[in-house]
């Protein structure tokens, strides 16, 4: 059985997993440095990436990156708002002399998530959201992630869904991801507070159901929903299926689902909103689909 290796690289941390060979799975897991120079980043890539290769016996088929950055055909940065200094790096040149020997395949992570989450769940028809540092998505149509190849990715964090809205990282107002990511609702519950409000202290606001704390989580879920309704009224999917770090955030799913049920209109159902299957998993289970060439 040929190995095969997922990386997902995320906004503050990295996911490696081998499979193969009749072993056991091979895990790694990693924390960016601090944003700086791409050839730190790549240095502590190299480091983890050979320690979880050398622990491994044999060679490696192919390897399905999962990236959050903008790239160009040739596998170049084109933006990525979290390290603004990989504009211009050429990531997949890096990444083969990395692996040598090794076929590189690198990818949207939202796009390898939907994927996986349709292999998980069976679905044909899929739309998911993926909330974490940002929000990223990937759209499924007949078992086949959208758009094609060499057509970019779904893009479905920079939808605009409030033109007079807080502006995003990409430059523009009111796109989801500046609404409803993780550190949106932050800065959201902070501004209803009055003072500075990290994860455990939405999630305390949230149980104790503060004010400040249900009006931030809802902010960010009105937005979900918006999404949501709209594309499901041009893709039609089977379901919504939302995942990433920042879904674990106490009555996020149940209130998206809700809202979204409640911009239904006649005749036209809205699809139902579920939790992804793989959870976190989702974009480096998408890498390692990519890799077997699924």
């Amino acid at each position: 059985m040929p190995t095969y290796l997922g990386i997902d690289v995320g906004g503050t941390k990295v996911a490696m997993r081998l499979e193969g060979t009749g072993a056991d799975p091979a895990e790694s897991t990693f924390r960016w440095p601090p944003p700086g120079d791409p050839n730190q980043d790549l240095a502590a890539l190299g480091s983890h990436l050979r320690r979880l290769l050398d622990a491994w016996s044999g060679p490696v088929e192919a390897a399905g990156v999962a990236v959050p950055a903008t790239l160009g055909p040739a596998g170049q940065v084109l933006s990525w708002p979290n390290r603004p200094s990989w504009t211009g790096l050429d990531l997949g040149a890096r990444l083969r002399e990395l692996i040598p020997d090794t076929r590189v395949f690198c990818q949207d992570d939202g796009d390898l998530a939907a994927l996986a989450e349709a292999a998980e769940g069976g679905y044909r028809d899929l739309l998911y959201l993926g909330v974490g540092t940002g929000v990223g998505g990937g759209v499924v149509l007949d078992g086949r992630p959208q758009p094609r190849p060499g057509r970019g990715s779904a893009e479905v964090g920079h939808v605009v869904v409030d033109r007079s809205g807080p502006r995003c990282d990409c430059g523009r107002r009111g796109c989801v991801q500046a609404l409803a990511s993780g550190p949106a609702m932050l800065r959201t519950a902070a501004e209803l507070r009055g003072r500075a409000v990290g994860a455990e202290d939405l999630r305390e606001g949230l149980e104790r159901a503060e004010p400040w704390a249900t009006e931030a989580r809802d902010r960010g879920c009105a937005a979900l929903a918006t999404v949501a309704v709209s594309l499901a009224e041009v893709l039609r999917p089977e379901a919504v299926l939302i995942g990433g770090g920042a879904a674990a955030v106490p009555g996020l799913l149940p209130t998206v689902a809700a809202m979204t049920a409640a911009m239904s209109r006649p005749g036209h159902p809205a699809p139902p909103v579920r939790p992804a299957a793989l959870g976190a998993l989702s974009s480096l289970r998408g890498a390692l689909l990519l890799a077997a060439g699924a």
